[in-house]
């Protein structure tokens, strides 16, 4: 799988970084963006995946973005697949080397594998559940958590930049704005926590695998730990927000805070 991911991202992601034109940026929403890279990588990643696992459901971005039906399908599906092609599209657009592809695999409703690769940084991790987490063959361990007081907390929802949970916790940073690139960077310990507004799955399964894996923990602002397949209300609605941190006790209290 992590093969073709970097022979996907060599083939149509790379040739068009900060080469891409008018022409191949357009937007599924406003601000939203997608490129011609997102779409050519998604239709390659499902065909490869369709031919290898032909009873499994795939849920890529852009094929959601077309489909939103797709979504109640994978909540559904025994076995599935999440496709995040390009992930951090505005980074890619606007020239910055933080940027991921990214396959997650489902089984049963959990996260079971996930894939991230960074093509501009060159750093492939990998996570299996009950293998643990590992970046470019080596073992990712969260490190020990600084004092309360030093917590950094990271957020993508750009209003809630600068609030802070309690008086206690410095006030919240940007995230680098591509869940492929943060919840390594959370992992390896460049942040304590993060703060996501959505919990798409495409974003959400191979990084939250690999930091669980790591010794973190990943849930929802309700309280209850992350699963792909319940990030919904009752009635199918936006997912709820997801609270990722460095581990049980740090979640359960700054979950409270919320």
């Amino acid at each position: 799988m992590l093969r073709l991911l970097q022979d996907v991202a060599e083939e149509v992601v790379n040739p068009r970084f900060r080469t891409l034109t008018s022409g191949e940026i357009d937007e599924k929403g406003p601000g939203d963006l997608v490129t011609s890279a997102d779409r050519e990588a998604e239709e390659l990643i499902t065909a490869a995946l369709r031919a290898s696992y032909p009873d499994a459901m795939i849920l890529g971005e852009e094929s959601y973005a077309g489909r939103q039906e797709l979504l109640r399908e994978f909540w559904a599906a025994d076995h599935a697949f999440t496709v995040d092609p390009v992930d951090g599209t505005k980074n890619f657009v606007h020239g910055s080397p933080d940027h991921a592809v990214m396959v997650g695999e489902v089984k049963g409703g959990e996260a079971v594998r996930g894939w991230i690769w960074q093509p501009q940084h060159q750093k492939a991790y990998v996570a299996e559940l009950g293998g643990g987490a590992w970046c470019n063959g080596e073992r990712v361990t969260r490190p020990e958590l600084p004092p309360r007081s030093q917590w950094r907390g990271v957020t993508s929802r750009r209003k809630w930049l600068g609030r802070s949970l309690a008086d206690d916790l410095p006030p919240l940073e940007l995230t680098w704005v591509s869940c492929g690139i943060d919840y390594p960077h959370l992992a390896e310990g460049d942040a304590d926590y993060v703060l996501y507004g959505r919990a798409n799955p495409w974003d959400h399964v191979p990084g939250g695998l690999l930091l669980t894996e790591a010794g973190g923990f990943l849930g929802t602002f309700t309280g209850t730990p992350y699963r792909p397949t319940d990030d919904h209300d009752i009635d199918g609605a936006a997912p709820r927000g997801l609270l990722a941190a460095a581990d049980r006790a740090t979640y359960d209290a700054l979950v409270a805070l919320l």
